[in-house]
């Protein structure tokens, strides 16, 4: 697998991706969440262009096996969506998209990465702990990750707790 910027013609099979990874969540009672339309595909080209839409493409076909759109929010890389196809699943595809923003944040000068997410799935917040994120106390919360998670409230995500995490990056003056 290899990650790369995702490619326009690409950004359907992003969607399929989305769908696909949604299903567990049907197994574990939260079908809202599974049956949640992808984003959509102009979203989709506005990252592209803006240089923030990566894949994990497959070695032998070069084909994306999953993505991670980001954007800059309180000074850190935020983590938008990352989703990898259920058939590559457990294989180091979503810590190979992390770490790759985790290098593009470092060029970029940011101070951390970012990310919510559903506290109790074990695909989410706990995976998230294992690859070093914290979660935010709401104190520790600025305007940004304060204002994504008031739209995940009105989309209906707050059904389920979910949680604000961060894991922190070398600063500039340590490198």
């Amino acid at each position: 697998m290899r990650i790369r910027p995702a490619r326009r013609p690409e950004l359907p099979l992003l969607q399929d991706i989305e769908r696909a990874a949604g299903e567990p969540f049907r197994t574990i009672g939260m079908p809202a969440v599974a049956d949640d339309e992808p984003p959509p595909l102009a979203l989709l080209e506005n990252y592209r262009r803006g240089e923030r839409c990566w894949v994990a493409a497959d070695e032998a076909t070069d084909l994306p096996v999953g993505y991670l759109i980001a954007d800059r929010v309180d000074g850190a890389a935020h983590i938008e969506q990352i989703s990898v196809a259920p058939a590559a699943a457990r294989r180091g595809v979503g810590r190979a998209l992390i770490d790759h923003l985790t290098a593009w944040a470092e060029a970029q000068g940011l101070a951390a990465l970012t990310l919510t997410t559903f506290a109790d799935v074990p695909w989410n917040a706990p995976y998230y702990t294992r690859l070093g994120f914290r979660t935010l106390a709401e104190d520790e919360l600025d305007d940004g990750l304060r204002g994504i998670r008031s739209q995940e409230a009105e989309h209906g995500l707050d059904r389920w707790p979910r949680v604000c995490m961060r894991r922190d990056l070398p600063t500039v003056a340590s490198r």
